[in-house]
């Protein structure tokens, strides 16, 4: 049998604790502990623990040739190649299990940089309620209490020289596009029963997502000019829509196709079901999760790494994408009054399983939501300078 590595591994040290009497009885903490490894790879939903025996086996693999089995049976024994092949970390050329090898060609293909691909599968969530399940255990904490937990916060005006060393710049009359910018702010008290004219959402879309022109730049290789930048100008962020109140648009699942300027609907989980999957987007942040559209950014991966192939900054370029998205989203929305906000805190696995996608090929990077404001601010957004609401009145 002909076998090799799995193409992206990483190993992390561990350490496994068990009761010890013997340590207990001679007034020690009573536990016994011993150094074990975690392989760590991206085609895989979870670390594998390995013992001392499978890291020497897969130390002397490679992810490139294919070996004699036998050869790797004489370091560490069949039983610990059986082990490896079974959870998907070596690879056999004929009768092993097609799950992990086509998972394992399904990223090769793909052209990651391995330490990235690592990044994006480890940092996805799964059925968490941000406040319910923070492991920090900051999250219903006040910001006395964080000062008080953490020390002060770094100071925001960061200084690398003197007061008289500073050249004070001119304050000439403020931009049009500074109104604007004073008006975007996070919000979080969306109404309830508002539904989203149609319209508006035709609107944010096309300045945000839409393609202003497209243009061949060598034979089958076309560009594609919006209102956002773009590593390369190849735009992998796409947005994919959670309608749950939007005039003359059925609510349910929908992917936005930029070409034609139109919505794809996808299956439509339904009712209390799609409801469901709004609170889970957002992780549990309900003053999100009732917007009336929410928006899934969701990166193809393949079309960032067509050109960027295994390459160190081709991710992070992805996550810039996601943020000047943002950014241009939130401004569309102050433009027609809406409220909007954008959240990394998301169940990423929970978005893949609903709009089906493959965590890999297409993943999900952020949400995005819009629709109008509440009458009343019940949940605090800042807006020190009662850009959207009422500033506070002065002490007498």
């Amino acid at each position: 049998m002909l076998v090799r590595r799995c193409h992206h591994l990483t190993l992390e040290p561990a350490d496994e604790y068990a009761l010890d009497l013997s340590e207990l009885f001679a007034g020690h903490l009573g536990l016994g502990g011993r150094g074990t490894w975690q392989a760590c790879a991206p085609h895989l939903e979870a670390p594998v623990t390995l013992g001392p025996d499978e890291v020497a086996v897969l130390g002397r693999a490679s992810d490139v040739f294919w070996l004699e089995r036998a050869r790797l049976d004489v370091i560490a024994g069949a039983e610990a190649v059986d082990r490896l092949l079974a959870c998907g970390l070596l690879l056999a050329r004929e009768g092993e299990p097609a799950l992990h090898h086509e998972a394992d060609e399904r990223l090769r293909a793909a052209a990651w940089f391995g330490p990235a691909a690592l990044l994006h599968r480890r940092s996805r969530w799964q059925g968490v309620d941000s406040r319910r399940d923070d492991p920090a255990g900051t999250g219903e904490l006040s910001l006395a209490d964080l000062a008080e937990r953490h020390g002060p916060i770094p100071p925001h005006f960061h200084a690398r020289v003197g007061d008289e060393d500073r050249i004070g710049l001119p304050r000439e009359d403020a931009l049009h596009l500074e109104s604007l910018l004073a008006r975007r702010l996070t919000c979080r008290n969306f109404d309830s029963v508002a539904a989203l004219p149609l319209a508006q959402l035709a609107a944010v879309l096309r300045a945000v997502f839409g393609a202003v022109a497209t243009r061949e730049l060598a034979p089958g290789v076309h560009a594609v000019k919006k209102h956002v930048p773009s590593g390369g100008a190849l735009h992998p962020v796409e947005a994919y829509l959670i309608v749950q109140r939007v005039d003359g648009l059925a609510p349910g699942l929908y992917h936005y196709h930029v070409g034609d300027h139109a919505l794809e609907p996808l299956p439509d989980p339904g009712g209390a079901a799609l409801s469901g999957l709004a609170l889970a987007a957002v992780a549990g942040q309900d003053w999100f999760a009732s917007a009336p559209v929410l928006i899934v950014l969701v990166a193809r991966f393949r079309r960032n790494h067509w050109k960027y192939r295994n390459h160190a900054k081709a991710y992070r370029v992805m996550l810039l994408d996601a943020g000047h998205l943002a950014q241009t989203f939130a401004l569309a929305a102050a433009e027609l009054g809406l409220g909007a906000f954008v959240t990394a805190a998301i169940n990423e696995v929970d978005l893949e399983r609903a709009f089906g996608l493959d965590a890999m090929a297409e993943g999900p990077l952020a949400v995005l939501g819009v629709g109008a404001r509440a009458a009343e601010m019940a949940k605090g957004e800042f807006d020190p300078a009662g850009a959207v609401w009422p500033a506070p009145a002065k002490p007498a």
